[in-house]
């Protein structure tokens, strides 16, 4: 199974494809994110988003996108930035008739590292370690996202493992 993750944000908007072979390897297949310039227009920024994701998925071909979902925040116009990078993720998903799954960031944070309070630091750490890459991945944003992309495969790992669909 491969898995485009996605870690939505209004000045880095990050990606990681993650594959999962039989046996539980994974391999990372690309990461990095995507540069927004405040300069910009909110327009102009969300059309980049969505215009990268849509070449990510053109040539990567992920089975299933994965994303962050919905946590609270104190200042509620990033919160409704933050929104509107979500929707054009999932739009740019959908666009292409792929599932999109959602993860709290205790879920995803427990998935890599076994605790969920970590520190980005430690998720990056376990990310770097599980996908056995020789440097972590940069920036933070492409870590997180990988990280998003191995808690959807180990979800669906263990669901299908149970009979049950994931999402």
């Amino acid at each position: 199974m491969r898995v485009l993750g996605i870690d939505c944000g209004g000045e880095y908007t990050g990606y990681g494809v993650v594959e999962m072979y039989s046996g539980g390897r994974l391999e990372c297949l690309t990461c990095g994110a995507i540069k927004l310039s405040p300069r910009e227009s909110l327009a102009r920024r969300l059309s980049r988003i969505y215009d990268g994701l849509g070449d990510l998925i053109t040539q990567h071909h992920p089975d299933e996108v994965a994303i962050e979902g919905i946590f609270y925040a104190r200042n509620v116009k990033s919160a409704l930035k933050l929104g509107q990078v979500r929707g054009v993720a999932m739009l740019a998903a959908a666009a292409a008739g792929l599932e999109v799954a959602e993860y709290s960031p205790l879920t995803i944070k427990s998935s890599v590292v076994g605790y969920g309070r970590a520190e980005k630091q430690q998720v990056q750490h376990m990310v770097t370690r599980l996908l056995g890459l020789a440097e972590p991945p940069q920036p933070m944003d492409a870590s997180d996202a990988l990280a998003i992309a191995i808690c959807h495969l180990h979800t669906a790992g263990t669901l299908a493992r149970h009979g049950v669909a994931a999402r």
